[in-house]
């Protein structure tokens, strides 16, 4: 694979592409900077909400067109938007790439508004609430978020609230990118086998043109953590539980070595700890994560299980055993060795996904301002010692900091 190349483009767009052989499809997309965390108390939820109506209109497209444009050849367009960034991209054959550029542009810059798309996807969104809502597994999530961070942003719920929908008129819309939107915090991101005369072409006829837009918005930072426990009574048939905390941003020099910690305690892979203590040994749980999603400045740990309701005490025992033995109990020799080698095998296939790693490229380049090559990343695997690990469990899982959120019937 040849190196990533990057541009800066003088309205402050960031482009990266990754040259990919012997591919057929180009994956390409916005990245912004711009999330839920950056919506004021009257505007919780509308940037998904335009995240959604950036299909529903533009100054040179309506909705169907919108849709069918990419459709009408095998592509997919797609877009999401999460605390701190909203992603709008597409996949499509090698020959269609200019019909993606052209498209995503538009969506992304030149959307309307439409009142009458206003109140129909409206209703969709408040469908969608319901749906997660109607998801036990889902809906813990959510409320979770509300646990930890509680009235700061990042407590609020992507999806927003009734109450704050309702509200949302065509300038709300307009009010919200005018406070958030800024072309030096958005990168273009292209994986595929694409020429470099090609995408300097592309370039200079879809992205060079839009126009710079700069913004002074500051992040209200997030620092008062306290922990908490809630008991919620839902009709569920399993009892679900999340346990969590907050743990380091973006930017901190123990992310990765955390981030190994939770792999190991209940990534992807079935012989985590949390795995085979609650799934093989006793059957507690179908299936069992531990998460690490750091943002700017702090980060959610979490886990969640469901269980059977007569069980959830001795699997809250059992997960927090586990927490407590990597805090008490140093990786042996081999241990960390197959921590080490899992780890960067598990990030080695991630990069083969070529539309996640379109993504993760924009991101990479928004938050840290460079790209890590797999390298560079299994350089600093291999340089983690054992005692690196547990310092980092002792700093983040002490009982005294997690929180817990249970439904039960």
């Amino acid at each position: 694979m040849k190196a990533y190349q990057i541009q800066t483009l003088d309205n402050g767009i960031r482009v990266i592409h990754q040259p990919v052989n012997n591919s057929k499809i180009i994956h390409c997309g916005f990245v912004l900077d711009i999330g839920s965390r950056d919506e004021k108390p009257h505007q919780v939820g509308i940037a998904h909400f335009w995240e959604h109506m950036a299909f529903k209109g533009t100054r040179k497209r309506k909705a169907f067109h919108i849709l069918n444009r990419l459709d009408a050849v095998g592509g997919e367009l797609n877009a999401y938007t999460t605390k701190e960034k909203i992603f709008f991209h597409a996949s499509v054959l090698d020959q269609y790439v200019e019909k993606a550029f052209d498209l995503l542009v538009d969506i992304t810059f030149e959307s309307i508004f439409p009142e009458k798309q206003i109140e129909k996807e409206r209703q969709v969104i408040l469908e969608e609430m319901s749906m997660y809502y109607d998801s036990p597994e889902d809906a813990i999530q959510d409320q979770f978020d509300e646990v930890i961070f509680k009235d700061h942003p990042l407590g609020n719920n992507i999806l927003g609230d009734q109450e704050s929908l309702k509200k949302f008129k065509r300038s709300d819309f307009i009010d919200f990118l005018q406070e958030n939107l800024d072309t030096s915090r958005i990168v273009f991101s292209i994986v595929g086998d694409l020429s470099e005369n090609k995408l300097n072409r592309l370039i200079n006829k879809y992205l060079k043109p839009i126009p710079a837009q700069k913004r002074s918005r500051t992040r209200v930072p997030f620092s008062e953590y306290k922990p908490q426990q809630l008991h919620v009574k839902r009709e569920v048939t399993q009892a679900q539980c999340a346990i969590g905390t907050t743990a380091y941003p973006i930017h901190h020099p123990k992310r990765l070595p955390f981030f190994m910690l939770v792999n190991i305690l209940g990534g992807p892979g079935m012989n985590t700890r949390l795995n085979m203590a609650l799934r093989e040994k006793y059957g507690f749980v179908y299936a069992i994560d531990a998460g690490y999603h750091p943002f700017s400045d702090t980060a959610l740990f979490s886990i969640f299980f469901g269980t059977d309701s007569n069980q959830l005490n001795k699997s809250i025992r059992l997960v927090k055993k586990e927490l407590k033995k990597l805090q008490d109990i140093r990786l042996g020799t081999l241990q960390l060795h197959v921590a080490k080698e899992q780890l960067m095998g598990q990030l080695a296939m991630a990069e083969e996904n070529n539309m996640s790693f379109m993504l993760m490229l924009g991101r990479s380049l928004l938050d840290k301002d460079k790209i890590e090559s797999l390298d560079e990343l299994f350089d600093q695997i291999r340089n983690i010692e054992a005692g690196d690990l547990q310092e980092v469990a002792n700093e983040i899982w002490p009982e005294e900091r997690l929180s817990l959120l249970t439904y039960q019937s």
